[in-house]
């Protein structure tokens, strides 16, 4: 963001150890916000959700989806990352890989928050093309294809769940999100601009209300927004 130029200096230096063709777009300041924001329906969200979004978690999401809106125009597969990345030695000759030699693939991850066991689909020297057998979160930095971010962007009319469970949301944008292992980047140590405090688990009575308002959204809504 333009109100973090360390984190976006950082950022430019680690893409400038790469051969790779790169900009830097201007991502969207939650803070800077107008309010009410057209996808965002806070009530909906947190009688689906339990909780409401911060500000900062829909200024990522819409930052995400100014970047599938640059893949689709662009036409070509597109690397995307938050400003807080750092890239492992293996980092080129994966993406070199997945370009040229395997590309039986929309989305592939290429960084998580939380590990995860997983299944091999490819392996090829030390690169293994996975599934992972649950949400590994954090969207620090992915490789997507043209269609793929166009079916992200017709996925997310609204914005009602943070950007990373969004992304691993296949039953809403039809998308398998793939997984390099071991990722070849990682999250860096910077201050996190989305401040998100802890959230207690939802319980009792608040988790009933919360599943029989997605069982209502399921069964009545055209558009569910958390289908199974």
């Amino acid at each position: 963001m333009l109100r973090s130029p360390d984190r976006r200096e950082r950022a430019a230096q680690e893409l400038g150890k790469t051969n790779l063709q790169w900009e830097l777009l201007d991502a969207i300041d939650g803070k800077l916000l107008a309010w009410p924001v057209p996808e965002y329906l806070p009530k909906k969200v947190k009688r689906l959700l339990g909780f409401e979004l911060m500000a900062g978690e829909i200024g990522a999401f819409l930052s995400h989806k100014k970047a599938w809106q640059a893949c689709v125009d662009q036409q070509k597969p597109t690397l995307i990352f938050e400003d807080d990345f750092i890239l492992h030695p293996q980092f080129e000759k994966t993406v070199d890989y997945l370009l040229t030699e395997y590309q039986d693939w929309n989305l592939v991850r290429l960084q998580a928050l939380e590990d995860s066991p997983y299944r091999v689909i490819h392996k090829a020297d030390d690169i293994v093309i996975a599934i992972n057998e649950i949400d590994a979160l954090g969207c620090t930095a992915y490789l997507v294809k043209p269609e793929a971010a166009q079916k992200l962007i017709d996925g997310a009319r609204y914005i009602y769940e943070p950007i990373d469970h969004y992304i691993e949301h296949k039953a809403v944008h039809g998308l398998s999100f793939l997984a390099v292992r071991p990722y070849p980047s990682d999250i860096s140590q910077s201050p996190t601009t989305v401040y998100r405090p802890d959230r207690a688990s939802i319980r009792g009575w608040r988790k009933i209300k919360r599943s029989l308002a997605r069982f209502a959204d399921r069964h009545f809504s055209k558009h569910p927004w958390f289908p199974k």
